[in-house]
């Protein structure tokens, strides 16, 4: 019945669409069959043939498919290509299927969900026979097969047909006959995700993400001794990598908090794979395909870690909920069970529900539900008959899931307080007792997973369960680089101890580093750089920068007067002004200094036409979504203050007409912060186009917010690869120039904030390190709530032995420069140094509890 030498290895989309990656696959095809196991490979799509697939069948819709289907057929040539194989006679086959399936839409104009479901199956039947073939290739032993002649989707009590097709669920009782027939084959098989075999035998889907499903169900049936998830990331996070760079590996987990960190939003796993896992006991493990030397996550039937810890801060987006209120329904028998047959017969699963006397609100995941138009008005339909009902979205679920969350409840009041500027809809306690989640408005849900993160996981120490962060995981191979530089001021520790013999604070400015990041900055390429002086105005720092050939870029008229003042003989055309809700003299004394203007509102234009009529000026647009480290760094989006939208910039001609300025060139800035290079390209390609249709437009500004690390081990922004993706972008517009506007990452790492302690504070276990300056000198950490490193300069060498709250004199709890920070024994006089101050500390300091802030110092 058993065959216990099975593994089941999932591999995803972005796993099986390099040759890198399978050269890996077979690495570890032959590591888990030396090691006595046979081995079942499932695997995805290539990256991005599903959304083509998609894309192929609305299109066909239209009536022209034909590009979009030359587009699937090239992917796959290329993959074939890279792998050193034909495409095969299978695979041919495959995409003539995939032609008559296409052609037929083309002639209905209409997709059912069953040729739908045909349709998006040969992604996955064309990936898998490549991935045979080239397995074979390489001395592999190795069957293909069909998952459909393995999975048989089940018959559901209250699902709809849609869901039944698109979105299918699959027995996984244990299967002899399977194990059998496997047995007898070759020491590798190979199938599909995704897709399985209706009673009918019709193919099904098990909806996006099924892969991982696809994978657990057949581990189940083959009582296989371990399931093995690879994918682009090695492992679970307590939070998502990609926008959490503290996220820190979860080494170990229960079954069930895998389960809630899941369905919570973390998608490494789909949900449903975990049931089949846990119902039979089967280990599951995660693992990444292009790092398969880092350990990954394990899941299994025991809780490790502390008995109450909260162990991922997740989000979940596109949530809708479903308010019903009715007066009625206070001591009423049976509303709910009423209410809930409503979506019983809409096909629809229910979330989250939460009750008061008169009201019901539940909420409806996108991933288990198929959440169209017509699905979402049925329900409103049949609900009115009951109450009053209201739709509410989209919204996103923020979830703290941790074994115990009810014994912690106490320690979550700081937390808590994070929400006191966002509107609640819903508040739930799982019952299971490994979870709280918060329905918020769906902007708000990934600044509130970073706050929530960086308070109740990145400051737990070492536990059984938490392992590494992202950035010190990749950080530490950055790290053992023989070009990895100390920090500056470690070097000039003497000279700065020296500097504070007579000081209680001072910002402290190197030229060389100052120096060594507008050279990384003029590395790019790119034909003009402008600094945004708002990080930091020193008149040496601007003539710093002006001196290493970067412009200047100014908002406001005392910033134009300082860089002139700073250097008098700046040539005007060096000069940015990019203001915002500025008052038309600013415009003038702008155009009549001769520099760049900038214009990111056209009721400026429309109401003072005298001023602009004549005039050369940049469009400041927005690209409609921000970017960066904390909301209020993020400059784009519809609640952002910044730019045009793009849909207003049709109004131009009128305007023109009335105004005849030039729109010599296009900018945008998304925000601060950033490191994700796409950003920039996607900027890039956005103005690129815009400025097709301006016939004078003859650059385009790209806006700045260079990510700059914010901590020792987190990874440096790749400027080699950004000036690579720009340099593509470039060759496809030769006519453009293409400018840059950086700023803290000219100056931030350049500067370093040194403050001497004044006293030392215990209250029970927590103990306060204070300084003679604090929120008046560096307002960053209370407004944003910034990292910034602090080390004790005094006693540099000596080993943290506590942990501390580092806290300034303001008269405001918000007044902490570092929570939790872990220091050596600090005593008054000590001078401790805040590292990365350099930009956006003196410039936003001020006079609060009238103390003076931190001089400056540039050596």
């Amino acid at each position: 019945m058993t065959a216990p030498g099975w593994m089941v290895l999932k591999f995803g989309g972005t796993s099986v669409s390099t040759r890198s990656n399978w050269d890996n696959i077979a690495k570890i095809a032959r590591a888990r069959r030396a090691n006595g196991q046979r081995v079942l490979i499932v695997h995805s799509a290539i990256s991005g043939i599903t959304d083509r697939l998609e894309k192929l069948l609305l299109a066909a819709q239209q009536g022209e498919y034909e590009a979009a289907l030359q587009a699937i057929v090239a992917r796959h040539q290329q993959l074939a290509d890279d792998l050193g194989i034909t495409l095969g006679a299978a695979v041919e086959q495959h995409l003539r299927q995939l032609r008559e399936i296409a052609t037929s839409v083309a002639l209905v104009r209409e997709v059912s969900d069953t040729t739908r479901a045909r349709g998006m199956a040969t992604g996955e039947l064309m990936a898998t026979d490549l991935g045979a073939r080239f397995l074979a290739a390489q001395g592999l032993e190795v069957a293909w097969y069909d998952v459909r002649d393995m999975l048989a989707a089940e018959e559901r009590d209250g699902a709809n047909e849609k869901s039944s097709v698109l979105a299918a669920t699959c027995d996984f009782t244990p299967d002899s006959a399977l194990i059998a027939r496997l047995n007898a084959g070759a020491q590798f098989a190979i199938t599909q995700g995704f897709i399985a075999r209706d009673s009918g035998g019709h193919t099904v889907l098990l909806g996006r993400g099924g892969s991982d499903t696809s994978a657990a169900y057949l581990a189940a049936k083959i009582r296989a001794r371990r399931l093995e998830i690879w994918t682009d990331v090695p492992g679970l996070f307590s939070a998502n990598p990609r926008t959490t760079p503290g996220a820190r590996l979860l080494k170990s987990l229960h079954y069930d908090e895998a389960q809630e960190i899941a369905t919570a939003g973390a998608k490494v796993l789909h949900p449903r794979c975990i049931l089949p896992a846990r119902q039979y006991d089967i280990p599951l493990h995660v693992f990444s395909t292009q790092s398969p030397d880092i350990a990954g996550t394990e899941i299994g039937g025991t809780f490790a870690g502390s008995a109450g810890q909260v162990k991922a801060v997740c989000v979940k987006k596109g949530m809708t909920l479903v308010s019903m209120e009715s007066p009625g329904m206070w001591h009423q028998v049976g509303f709910l069970a009423d209410a809930f047959a409503v979506f019983k017969r809409q096909g629809l699963s229910v979330d989250q529900v939460s009750t008061s006397e008169t009201s019901v609100t539940v909420s409806l995941d996108p991933q288990a539900n198929a959440l169209d138009r017509d699905t979402l008005d049925g329900l409103v339909a049949e609900l009115h008959s009951l109450c009053r009902v209201q739709l509410i979205g989209p919204c996103a679920s923020v979830s703290l899931v941790g074994h115990n969350i009810r014994g912690i409840l106490y320690r979550l009041g700081d937390a808590l307080q994070l929400f006191a500027e966002q509107r609640i809809y819903m508040v739930s306690q799982a019952a299971n007792d490994l979870n709280i989640t918060f329905l918020v408005d769906e902007e708000q849900g990934d600044r509130l997973v970073e706050q929530l993160h960086e308070l109740l996981v990145s400051s737990v120490p070492e536990d059984a369960s938490l392992g590494p962060s992202w950035g010190e995981l990749f950080g530490h191979k950055q790290a053992a680089a023989p070009t990895k530089v100390p920090s500056w001021w470690v070097a000039a520790r003497p000279q700065l101890l020296d500097l504070m013999e007579t000081r209680n604070a001072a910002f402290v400015y190197q030229r060389q580093t100052i120096r060594e990041r507008a050279a990384q900055v003029r590395s790019l390429g790119l034909d003009r750089a402008f600094y945004a002086m708002k990080a930091n105005s020193n008149q040496d720092v601007l003539r710093e920068i002006a001196a290493a050939g970067l412009g200047i870029e100014c908002v406001s008229p005392g910033e134009l007067a300082a860089v002139f003042k700073a250097v008098p003989k700046l040539a005007a055309d060096r000069v940015l002004f990019t203001p915002n809700f500025a008052a038309r003299e600013e415009y003038r004394d702008a155009f009549a200094r001769g520099v760049w203007v900038t214009v990111d509102n056209l009721d400026v234009v429309r109401h003072w036409p005298e001023i602009f009529a004549g005039q050369d000026i940049l469009l400041r647009v927005d690209p409609g979504v921000g970017r960066g480290h904390h909301p209020h760094v993020r400059t784009a989006g519809s609640a952002s203050k910044f730019g045009i939208p793009v849909a207003e910039l049709d109004q131009l001609p009128d305007l023109l007409a009335v105004a005849p300025a030039r729109i010599i060139g296009l900018h945008a800035h998304v925000g601060s912060g950033v490191f994700d290079i796409a950003s920039w390209v996607a900027t890039a390609r956005l103005l690129a186009s815009l400025a097709a249709h301006h016939p004078h437009a003859r650059f385009i500004n790209i806006g700045g917010g260079l990510g700059v690390p914010d901590r020792e081990s987190h990874a440096a922004l790749d400027l080699a690869k950004l000036a690579a993706a720009l340099a593509e972008v470039r060759s496809q517009h030769p006519k453009l120039e293409f400018w840059l506007e950086p700023g803290r990452f000219l100056v931030a790492e350049a500067g370093v904030l040194l403050a001497k302690v004044t006293q030392i504070k215990r209250k029970g276990t927590t103990v306060f390190v204070g300084l003679a300056t604090g929120m008046n000198s560096l307002l960053r950490p209370a407004l944003y709530g910034a990292h910034h490193d602090i080390v004790n300069l005094s006693r540099l060498d000596t080993p943290a032995t506590q942990t501390v709250q580092v806290v300034g004199p303001i008269c405001e709890s918000a007044d902490v420069l570092g929570h939790d920070r872990d220091l050596p024994e600090t005593e008054a006089g000590d001078v401790l140094l805040i590292a990365t101050a350099g930009a956006y500390g003196r410039v936003m300091a001020s006079n609060y509890n009238l103390r003076e802030p931190a001089g400056e110092i540039l050596i």
